[in-house]
Formats: structure tokens, C-alpha cells, sequence
């Protein structure tokens, strides 16, 4: 009976630590949208576009023009690996040279 006391103990804490991990795991793979991928933005509500949006260009101006140009771009063939702020700095640059012009 010892014997069988100390192994489901050991089991015990075995998964207990086991869950601890996973969940620690998951809690750190939550992530900002400002640096995940376009595979996430296209998931993403507007709300949080529009946050990130603002966030990256660090500008309240053309926010729904910046959304539009990040959304196109996502839905390209192969765009899902691209970083959303590299998406956002490429149309914000767009957006500033065509209001030079």
C-alpha cells in the first residue's frame, strides 16, 4: 500500500507540473497584433486594427485609409508570413508620398 501512495504522488505532481507548463505556454503565446503576421490581422476585428494601426503609424491620420492598405495587402497570395508592421510601414509610406504629391 506505501508503494502505491508514493507513485500516485509522483504521478500527481508529475501532472500536476505538466499542466503548469501548458498553461504558462499559452499565456505567453498571446501576442500583440502589432508584431504577428498578417495571418493575424486578417482574424483580427476591426478594433484591434484600427488600435494597431494606430499604434505603428504613432498617428491619428488616415487610420481607415492605413486599415484599408494593411487588408488589401493580406489578402494576397503568400502575404501570411509578412509582419504586420512591415505591412503598415509599407502603406504609410504610400499614404505620406501620395499626400506630397
Amino acid at each position: 500500500m506505501k508503494f502505491i501512495k508514493k507513485y500516485l504522488k509522483l504521478i500527481i505532481g508529475i501532472a500536476v507540473l505538466v499542466f503548469v507548463i501548458i498553461v504558462f505556454f499559452f499565456a505567453m503565446r498571446t501576442s500583440n497584433l502589432e508584431n504577428a503576421s498578417l495571418r493575424k490581422w486578417r482574424a483580427a476585428d476591426l478594433n484591434r486594427r484600427m488600435a494597431a494601426a494606430q499604434i505603428l503609424s504613432a498617428s491619428d491620420d488616415n487610420l481607415e485609409l492605413l486599415v484599408k492598405c494593411v487588408d488589401k495587402i493580406a489578402t494576397l497570395p503568400d502575404s501570411g508570413d509578412m509582419a504586420v508592421r512591415d505591412a503598415v510601414v509599407l502603406c504609410n509610406m504610400g499614404i505620406v508620398m501620395s499626400s506630397n504629391n
